[in-house]
């Protein structure tokens, strides 16, 4: 089938093409023949979700029942549908070991009784190329615990994967270039710093051996990729630069961050890296150079986690690295300059670093959205309007340590509760008020004792708002907060600022390329600010920005090792990177 017959079929050859992609639902397929022609896969795949989600509960909830048990009674009797006999069969769940098959019905008996419905999983996974039986009844077990509104949300959006699968069986679509990107993220997570490779964890902070390990990959694949010029800089970024149709023509800079926060996920960052990478490499291989340069940059540093100081990659391209920082000492007592050295890095030749925005035609950044919000709407890419301003403190509140029997409750000058109320605070004050957010992320009780009254709590503070004057409310109320909070404790405290960050819209030319590009693709164009930090943000002070958004899955959870990204996603991503750069080409004059 090809969507150009599928266009021209009459309405009952369209609704017998479409057959099977919904499990025993040909209603969802009846919701959009009549909306044709449809433009693209994408397009024909965001509405028959549209209609799902916009259908009554009931007839949602039929469409989940539709759905068989894995490994269940209708696939030993041979009653599956062709298509859910296929996926199981693939998925290896016709081979289960007896202890495996015990488990799955054990699983299945327990969901149901829970849910009212049938578990329901992509059983080929994110790739396409199928999840382990492993995987499947981990996946099983992770959210047999899930509320079931959050489950009931899942499942259907299961249910869209798996007909998605379907559908690119039926046109022939392949995601080549999204596998490549899936593949790239793979692959430079099997680098994690010490400790965390134990555990199967994936955690790379600035200028650990992970870390350098993930350079050298990002080198390689750029030289592979066809790139002209491939370096490592002073400060740990990797530079690569595929050059215009003339050596002096204007660049377009992207790129993103390959560190990660602990025990975080594959995508976040380094989607950024991948898009761009996988279209160079295209350009490469049809041979073909456009009227400017495009510069991809993996940024060495942004999440925060090794040293209090953020953005060190980005931050070096725009001349703001602060030469104090290379005093700062990690957790095991390695000053940022000695990092550095045993890297090879030069901190000399930072100031070097700094780009000429007159050089540039501005910044576009491809990341994973880290929210909810897309994967909620059935929507593959986002447009970022704006990224929120933030600030982050790291604190101390100081008390008094004492015995937890001897001491009266009106006696106490607990740290911890004091922290804890703070905690609260920030929480209602954050909440009363839109598009702003508040964080106590870490807590801490140096040589805390299950029977001593806390004399120290460490804590730190994350207060975002999608403009300046938001955030810098926020960020008086809960410092005001904290003041009357110790001194009606009689307690003390420290406070270090350790970012700022103003808020960053995007530059409308650049907002507008995107939207032009999701269109592009056959996909629906959305518009939302985002709550993250990012690399954009820093060269938003000195040249145009705007930032694409690829849906994650899993609830759209990040900063998780349960962030993920299908490669078909992936492919609309790259496609629409590819189409920002066309439009950029027909632009510019050809020199």
């Amino acid at each position: 089938m090809s969507l150009a017959l599928l266009n021209d079929a009459s309405r009952n050859e369209a609704l017998h093409w479409l057959h099977g992609l919904y499990e025993h639902s040909p209603w969802v397929a009846d919701a959009v023949v009549d909306r044709r022609p449809f433009a693209s896969a994408a397009q024909l795949k965001h509405l028959m979700a549209q209609a799902v989600r916009e259908a009554p509960r009931d007839l949602q909830l039929a469409l989940l029942r539709a759905h068989p048990e894995l490994a269940g009674r209708l696939a030993e009797r041979g009653e599956l549908t062709a298509e859910s006999t296929s996926e199981q069969l693939r998925a290896g769940l016709k081979a289960c070991s007896p202890e495996e098959l015990a488990r799955l019905r054990e699983l299945n008996a327990a969901y149901l009784a829970r849910f009212g419905w049938p578990f329901i999983v992509a059983v080929r996974g994110p790739r396409g190329t199928g999840l382990t039986r492993a995987e499947i009844i981990t996946t099983f077990e992770r959210r047999l615990d899930a509320h079931p509104d959050t489950e009931f949300g899942e499942c259907l959006r299961q249910v869209h994967r798996i007909a998605e699968l379907r559908l690119n069986d039926k046109l022939g679509v392949e995601p080549v270039l999204g596998h490549q990107v899936w593949d790239c993220a793979e692959l430079l997570a099997l680098h994690t710093d010490p400790g965390f490779d134990a555990l199967g964890q994936l955690t790379v902070t600035y200028l650990t051996p992970a870390h350098q390990a993930c350079q050298v990959q990002l080198v390689r694949w750029m030289n592979d990729c066809g790139f002209d010029e491939v370096s490592v800089d002073a400060v740990g970024n990797v530079v690569g630069v595929y050059h215009g149709s003339t050596l002096d023509a204007p660049r377009l800079l992207t790129g993103s961050h390959y560190d990660t926060v602990r025990n975080g996920g594959k995508y976040d960052g380094r989607l950024g890296i991948f898009v761009p990478m996988v279209a160079v490499r295209e350009l490469h291989q049809q041979g073909r150079r456009l009227p400017f340069a495009i510069e991809v940059v993996g940024f060495a540093e942004e999440e925060g986690q090794r040293y209090k100081a953020t953005f060190l990659g980005s931050g070096a391209l725009i001349g703001q690295f602060d030469r104090r920082w290379l005093d700062q000492c990690d957790a095991g007592g390695i000053s940022m300059a000695e990092a550095m050295a045993a890297a090879g890095l030069d901190p000399a030749g930072i100031p070097a670093l700094r780009r000429d925005p007159a050089r540039y035609l501005g910044f576009v950044e491809v990341h994973i959205e880290q929210g909810p919000v897309l994967t909620e709407l059935d929507l593959p890419l986002g447009v970022v309007t704006s990224i929120n301003g933030s600030v982050r403190f790291v604190g101390e509140v100081i008390g008094q340590a004492s015995h937890a029997g001897t001491t009266p409750m009106d006696r106490r000058r607990d740290a911890a509760t004091a922290v804890a109320e703070l905690a609260l605070y920030v929480e209602l004050r954050a909440a009363a008020q839109p598009g702003v957010v508040g964080t106590v992320g870490m807590l801490n009780v140096p040589e805390g004792s299950i029977n001593v009254v806390p004399g120290r709590c460490q804590f730190s503070l994350d207060l975002r708002a999608g403009t300046d004057e938001s955030r810098d409310a926020l960020v008086a109320d809960v410092l005001a907060a904290l003041e009357r909070i110790v001194a009606r404790r009689g307690l003390h405290h420290t406070l270090e600022e350790t970012m700022r960050a103003s808020a960053a819209p995007s530059a409308t030319a650049w907002q507008l390329r995107w939207e032009s590009a999701v269109v592009a693709t056959g996909a629906t164009v959305f518009r939302l600010p985002s709550g993250a930090g990012h690399d954009a943000m820093k060269l938003h002070e000195v040249m145009p920005q705007a930032m694409l958004f690829v849906r994650g899955g899993n609830g759209g959870i990040s900063h998780n090792p349960l962030e993920v990204i299908t490669s078909d996603d992936a492919q609309l991503g790259v496609e629409a990177f590819q189409h920002l750069v066309d439009q950029l080409a027909q632009a510019l004059p050809t020199p």
